[in-house]
């Protein structure tokens, strides 16, 4: 049944038995209540040969990305956009010292309006703190300007249908910058399995498990707060996208299968509570606050043709570092942290325990993504979250240079970022199912998947001797 996103939002989750508020939508509405299908999927927007880049956010990922620019042809930095005038003064300072020219300053809280109307900018670069990531994108879109957004790129269906209409309406660009995609094992996962390798795909496992409670002691009053507002006034998973959209890509979501229903449930509440009352300084207001962030929250995605994924977020317990991207198939499974892979021998023979170190690096090497021959070299040089942030901008730089179709879109955006909303609802519910919207309305079953994609090193303009170390860019 086609519902409107107004209509829906009074109606219930998938089992029909609570109604909720601000919910989810299974077929497009507002502005496009009469399209069916998913014209931004592989959409390629006009050649940009020189792109003008604006930036609005100029924290650490913002410096991060005029370094990064300033190594990459093609790509000018124009604009600069913060509140602060110190933290543009610094990206000026880097613009200078590897001589650039300077960028036009909007400085001000509500200065990025105006760099969104800016005709000297094509693209808008926007790494703000979360509650401006939809407004910057509808803003740079209305704008005439392709938006790159940082994670997650919106918080509600609603929001995600706005987006996904205001990109069709507009025929601008807006795509999450989920930078894990292109981290090497997650390449490397991807390449195995359209290899055929893991045989037919069946399980996986995603997270971003990472202890950021020192975020707390270190950022009162200003650094960061607004990151600790979201997670004292939100449960469920605030932060889906790293452990999800790597594995989106590698099993075809929103090309030949979609994100079809959830459940989530949140643990307990116990070390983030106690970090506040006995790490955070005496008269810190937030001592006795409550958190409505559990420290663990688990949610299981079904797959519109029969697959399974665990998601995981834990950014309050004292363990490692893990996104875990555990890939399941038919023939053999690959997992990281550390990296992992088994295959059966022959069929049926079982696979009872991971290759050893000298197997697993073999075929880490014989098998690693062309993207990662090609500028993985260059990008562990530049850095970046071990690189992966200068190949992601390299990429979409590429593809806008060349007139090629981004290798994510609006509705990938959509279909992931979504999961911030339906994983609270469901765990506020004890675990209530509840369908995830399908952006494309039905243009899944016939989108083409994304291919094993690369750069063309000549065409692009990058050579060796240009590319630079930059000790300003984020490490973890």
């Amino acid at each position: 049944m086609n519902t409107s996103r107004r209509n829906f939002l009074k109606g219930a989750a998938l089992t029909g038995a609570a109604a909720f508020a601000g919910g989810c939508m299974t077929n497009g509405g507002g502005l496009f209540s009469s399209v069916t299908g998913a014209p931004m999927h592989g959409y390629a927007a006009p050649k940009i040969p020189n792109i003008r880049l604006g930036v609005i956010g100029i924290g650490s990922r913002g410096n991060g990305v005029v370094g990064r620019a300033c190594n990459l042809p093609g790509i000018e930095v124009v604009a600069l956009c913060d509140i602060s005038g110190g933290k543009i003064a610094v990206a000026q300072k880097k613009l200078a010292d590897e001589g650039k020219p300077k960028a036009k300053e909007y400085l001000g809280p509500e200065a990025w309006r105006a760099l969104c109307d800016d005709p000297n900018v094509d693209v808008i670069y926007n790494t703000t703190p979360w509650a401006l990531h939809v407004p910057v994108q509808l803003a740079a879109m209305r704008g005439g300007k392709h938006v790159f957004t940082e994670v997650p790129s919106a918080f509600t269906v609603d929001e995600c249908w706005e987006l996904v209409e205001t990109s069709e309406k507009t025929k601008r660009h807006c795509m999450q910058l989920e930078n894990c995609c292109y981290g090497e094992i997650e390449m490397l996962t991807f390449n195995l399995a359209k290899l055929g390798m893991l045989g037919e795909l069946v399980h996986a496992e995603g997270a971003y498990i990472h202890d950021l409670r020192h975020m707390a002691e270190r950022s009162y009053p200003e650094i960061e707060y607004w990151r600790y507002e979201e997670n004292r006034l939100h449960g469920g998973n605030r932060y889906p996208t790293h452990g999800l959209v790597p594995l989106c890509l590698t099993f075809d979501i929103n090309r030949g299968d979609r994100l079809d229903y959830l459940v989530s449930i949140d643990s307990d509440k116990k070390n983030m509570s106690w970090y506040m009352k006995n790490i955070l300084k005496e008269g810190d207001p937030r001592i006795n606050t409550p958190m409505k962030a559990a420290d663990m929250n688990s949610a299981l995605i079904k797959t519109a043709n029969g697959k399974s994924i665990l998601l995981q977020h834990d950014v309050f317990s004292p363990r490692p570092y893990s996104r875990i991207q555990l890939v399941s198939g038919t023939k053999g499974a690959v997992c990281d942290y550390p990296f992992r892979a088994v295959f059966e021998e022959k069929p049926g023979s079982g696979a009872h325990k991971w290759f050893d170190e000298k197997k697993t690096e073999e075929l880490r090497m014989k098998y690693r993504h062309p993207l990662w021959k090609t500028v993985g070299e260059l990008a562990e040089r530049v850095g970046g979250h071990g690189g992966m942030d200068f190949i992601m901008d390299a990429r979409w730089i590429y593809c806008l240079q060349q007139g090629l179709p981004l290798d994510m879109d609006v509705y990938d955006l959509a279909a992931t970022s979504c999961i911030c909303e339906l994983t609270e609802k469901s765990a506020d519910r004890r675990g209530k199912t509840y369908e995830i919207p399908d952006f494309t309305r039905g243009a899944w079953k016939t989108n083409k998947p994304l291919g094993i994609v690369d750069i063309d090193l000549k065409r692009f303009g990058l050579e060796d001797k240009n590319v630079k170390k930059d000790d300003s860019q984020i490490t973890v």
